[in-house]
């Protein structure tokens, strides 16, 4: 005798299969026409052997010269770069009355020009591991840095994916930025234009929103958001600057929030913990949060007060 469900396993298909005929957004079942997350991360992988030629390893390639090496993961990556902007374009409406072969050119103008901006984003990149060198005396080394710090990580991932976002290509940009935030807990939307020598100590709870504009010379801790004031227009503040701009030498340290598309951080200014802002900031302006009362309970139940906020002492949490 058939058990349940043996019996019912026929309607449960049916069901389902009867489901995807609602043409809900969820529905889409044409898997080919979706760029693939496993190559773009894979591309992400190689991208870091070519900005970082000397660090990360691909097991799949052995070679004696490092010209060879290199010569063959440029070509991985523009191969599958170029196949993956192609596939990313279909979902851009302004592409919609594109033919196959029109967005075969687009996506390989697209690849050549991502291209010609590696020594660039490398550039970017050196400076940001000085950063990182100079602001934190616990690192040993820079060799340190590059291989193990979740931060350099983030953010040389959203410099990749800041200039595929300036040439406009549709997914992939976000998908390499999710990546790295699910790594790493440091969430950078590949529109935020970030300056030279930017330095994110421990980083994990970041998030820098799609508009925000920071200068060089910025450190940014642990648990800072630099985000919108409301995003309850929703679609209708799309391209709209809804993120603050931080000027050049800020610091903001951990818990901060800054809102809002007006705020400005004035240049040389520094930002304490839990600090809430939405308004701008002039140069050179030390904002603190008042130190409340501590209240201190022995365990013979005695109270001691002490209160840290006379002094307006900062504390870091570093």
């Amino acid at each position: 005798m058939k058990n349940k469900i043996e019996t019912e396993m026929k309607n449960i298909v049916e069901n389902i299969l009867e489901d995807y005929k609602k043409e809900k957004v969820i529905d889409h079942t044409d898997i080919f026409d979706q760029p693939d997350t496993d190559i773009i991360t894979d591309m992400m992988d190689k991208l870091l052997m070519i900005i970082f030629p000397g660090f990360f390893q691909d097991k799949s390639y052995k070679f004696y010269n490092m010209n060879s090496r290199l010569t063959v993961l440029i070509e991985d990556v523009m191969f599958n770069l170029n196949k993956q902007i192609a596939i990313a374009l279909k979902q851009s409406p302004d592409n919609e009355d594109m033919d196959d072969k029109k967005r075969e050119e687009e996506a390989e103008r697209i690849s050549i020009e991502f291209f010609k901006k590696i020594p660039k984003i490398r550039e970017y990149v050196e400076t940001d591991v000085e950063a990182f060198f100079d602001g934190d005396p616990a690192a040993y080394n820079k060799n340190e840095i590059i291989l193990s710090y979740p931060g350099l990580y983030a953010i040389t991932v959203n410099r990749i994916a800041h200039e595929l976002f300036l040439l406009s290509v549709p997914l992939i940009p976000r998908i390499m930025t999710e990546h790295a935030h699910s790594k790493t807990g440091i969430d950078i939307h590949p529109g935020a234009t970030i300056g030279k020598y930017f330095f994110i100590d421990h980083g994990t709870g970041i998030v820098v929103g799609e508009t925000t504009i920071i200068g060089d010379n910025v450190k940014v801790y642990q648990g800072v958001t630099i985000g919108a004031l409301s995003t309850r227009g929703g679609q209708r503040l799309k391209g709209v600057k809804r993120h603050p701009t931080i000027e050049d030498n800020v610091t903001i340290y951990s818990g901060a929030s800054i809102l809002g598309g007006e705020t400005v951080i004035g240049k040389g200014s520094v930002i304490g913990s839990n600090a809430f802002i939405t308004s701008s900031i002039h140069p050179e302006t030390r904002v603190s949060i008042k130190n409340q009362e501590l209240n201190l309970k022995s365990g013979n139940g005695e109270v001691q007060k002490t209160d840290f906020a006379q002094d307006e002492t900062w504390f870091y949490i570093i």
